[in-house]
């Protein structure tokens, strides 16, 4: 298995370990994340998923102190992408989650944050992004088109990410352009 995307920055994370067994990745799960909420371009999310944030800089960031967690992609508005855990590594993601009677889904996913909101709309840039990034996961891993969901449907209490604002239509319609 290829661990890195070509088209990526990496920037890698320490919150990541191995997989059990060697599972090899069989789901894509989408994302969204901002720090603070709704505030956009400020290069906060690489430094959270690296351990590195400063909390002090924002009060909402406060409430991050000690947080550990990461995902294997993270798409910015403009669509500049960055890889932050190898893709044989198991990113902290997913959290507490179930998807087709299998949990801990940590394990088999991989794990894509888009710079975003759930009300508000992700740009054409990083739908653009999101769809050559899922076109090579489905040559490079056990992942599929039918293999690809959202936060909000693997942990539906605790999580509304990507959010009622992300098109799936224009995601898979690009998807069947890049392939």
């Amino acid at each position: 298995m290829t661990d890195w995307y070509p088209g990526a920055k990496r920037h890698p994370s320490p919150h990541c370990d191995d997989r059990p067994d060697n599972l090899r990745p069989d789901l894509l799960v989408i994302h969204n994340i901002s720090l603070p909420p709704q505030h956009f371009g400020q290069g906060l999310v690489p430094a959270f998923f690296d351990g590195s944030l400063d909390c002090r800089a924002h009060p909402w960031l406060a409430r991050l102190e000690g947080v550990r967690v990461s995902a294997h992609f993270f798409i910015e508005r403009d669509g500049t992408l960055w890889q932050l855990v190898a893709i044989s590594q198991r990113a902290w993601h997913a959290g507490l989650s179930q998807f087709a009677g299998r949990e801990r889904l940590n394990d088999s996913s991989v794990g894509v944050e888009l710079e975003g909101a759930d009300h508000l709309p992700f740009t054409l840039a990083q739908y653009q992004a999101l769809a050559r990034l899922s076109a090579w996961l489905f040559t490079h891993t056990d992942i599929g088109p039918h293999r690809v969901t959202g936060h909000e449907t693997i942990a539906p209490i605790r999580k509304t990410d990507p959010g009622p604002l992300f098109d799936w239509l224009t995601y898979y319609r690009l998807m069947e352009l890049t392939a």
